[in-house]
């Protein structure tokens, strides 16, 4: 169902047009015939259009169809950039090696993209309690906006740590201009936008509605945040109400969650939504281009030939179990056949930007219904085996520890660990590392878990003491001279 996604082509212009207004209320002049801030927010549809613009820069290239895969798994140890070598992906290879600039495209799209999101939100969240319409609905509008202004300060404070909490529209561009908050007040913040969503979101939708957070995607998100933060108390408590929820079951077949004809389906409590066929070359259209920039390099599966970035690193093929059902899913090896029709026959020993002969596979849809950066699969951003892991992390090797992520691994073909696993933790940030390879959450990991300046794959390539953090874009501190640089930097 492409509900969601089909009203976001208006709702993103609509809040580009009112975010980019904000500064025109300073004026004398009062426009009388276009939309602004102060004559758009007077009707229920006014509200939920602009409640769907907070969605918008979910699918666009600061997050996950550009910024997040750079961040999420070529800096981590699952991948490389690859590409046509040369200076080919050189925003990637700056990650990739910890040689980051605060220029680099890839840092500064996801910081901008977060804001613009919380922009959004935070003029959902001053605007529409003042609009007279049905309250259950205005109550949703809320949680949404809370939901969403959550999950854009959760990518921040993990990416760059301190950074500005900006709850309410600025009244002038010198408000605007604030130094970093401390993260321990930016999670908190985040708690209490995702406990107050919990409360104001419904447990699901009608098709016309899909898409849109749900009580349980907050409360997922929230025992994610909670095991980031180091509550794990709290992180399995959240986790428990998901799954006992029984609103949620496993796909029965790992590749099931990859389908476009299983989006929102029974294993999803939070997605981002693409379409096809409204975009060609731009990150920042309807359509996810990892199905072009993945492809095998030069192979002629998807619609430009594929450009072959994002290849799994040699260590992390070699590190599936024997019969692990997901490998075939995620990635493409030698040898696995083409689809029918293919100008090669299968995936050779070697090619450009892979000389193992890798490449991601999980976001492969082919040329279908495609134009070029326009593939219409939905990225997941929760599902419910996460929240099984989150379980398991944060009650250790204990009965229901072990249950949780045995479901995870049985579903995969794998069999049962025990009490007598050792080292129970570095087994579930395995099994993570497997379960959700390619969708950008390594990184993350690798860094909250403590492994991320220690792990033998990131030290030979450079990385350094400070590069835990990323760098506060340039462009951002030459506007505000309040915020003050990353060390190292």
């Amino acid at each position: 169902m492409r509900s969601l996604s089909t009203k976001l082509s208006a709702a993103t212009l609509l809040g580009m047009v009112l975010l980019s207004g904000c500064g025109e209320k300073f004026l004398d002049v009062k426009p009388t015939d276009s939309i602004t801030t102060e004559n758009f927010y007077q009707t229920q549809s006014d509200a939920v259009q602009a409640t769907t613009a907070v969605y918008a820069q979910l699918g666009r290239g600061g997050q996950y169809n550009y910024a997040l895969w750079g961040i999420g798994e070529i800096m981590s140890d699952n991948s490389f950039t690859g590409g046509g070598g040369g200076g080919d992906g050189a925003e990637e290879i700056q990650l990739d090696f910890f040689n980051i600039p605060s220029s680099n495209p890839m840092t500064t799209r996801l910081w901008n993209g977060c804001y613009v999101g919380i922009g959004s939100c935070n003029l959902v969240l001053q605007k529409v309690p003042g609009i007279s319409m049905d309250a259950t609905l205005q109550k949703r509008c809320l949680g949404e906006a809370q939901f969403m202004r959550a999950k854009y300060y959760f990518d921040l404070v993990r990416a760059f740590g301190d950074v500005p909490l900006i709850l309410t529209p600025p009244a002038s561009p010198a408000e605007a201009r604030i130094p970093r908050t401390p993260a321990e007040q930016v999670y908190t913040q985040i708690i209490s936008d995702l406990q107050a969503a919990i409360g104001s979101l419904p447990e699901s939708y009608g098709s016309t509605e899909l898409g849109r957070a749900t009580k349980w995607a907050a409360t997922g998100l929230l025992a994610k945040v909670y095991l980031t933060h180091g509550d794990k108390q709290l992180a399995a408590q959240r986790a428990r109400e998901v799954i006992n929820s029984g609103k949620y079951s496993l796909w029965a077949d790992y590749g099931d969650n990859f389908k476009v004809t299983n989006e929102f389906g029974k294993e999803s409590l939070f997605e981002v939504q693409y379409t096809n066929g409204l975009n060609e070359y731009t990150f920042d259209g309807l359509g996810f281009a990892g199905n072009e920039f993945f492809g095998p390099r030069g192979q002629g599966l998807v619609p430009q030939g594929g450009y072959g970035f994002n290849i799994p690193e040699l260590e992390f093929v070699q590190g599936y179990e024997a019969g692990d059902k997901r490998k075939a899913v995620t990635i493409w090896s030698p040898g696995d056949p083409y689809p029918a029709g293919s100008a090669s026959a299968a995936q050779p020993a070697s090619l450009p930007g892979s000389p193992y002969g890798f490449n991601c596979k999980k976001w492969f849809v082919g040329k279908v219904n495609t134009n070029v950066w326009d593939s219409p699969l939905n990225f997941p951003v929760l599902r419910l085996a996460e929240v099984y892991l989150i379980l398991a992390e944060a009650v250790g090797n204990t009965t229901e520890g072990l249950d949780a992520i045995n479901k995870v691994r049985n579903r995969a073909g794998l069999g049962n660990l025990t009490t007598a696993t050792p080292n129970f933790a570095d087994a579930v940030l395995k099994e993570r590392r497997y379960e959700l390879a390619f969708e950008d959450d390594r990184w993350f990991d690798l860094k909250r878990t403590g492994n991320l300046l220690k792990n033998p794959a990131l030290v030979a390539k450079g990385i350094k003491p400070f590069n835990d953090l990323l760098p506060i874009p340039q462009a951002e501190r030459d506007a505000n001279p309040a915020l003050v640089q990353n060390p190292g930097y």
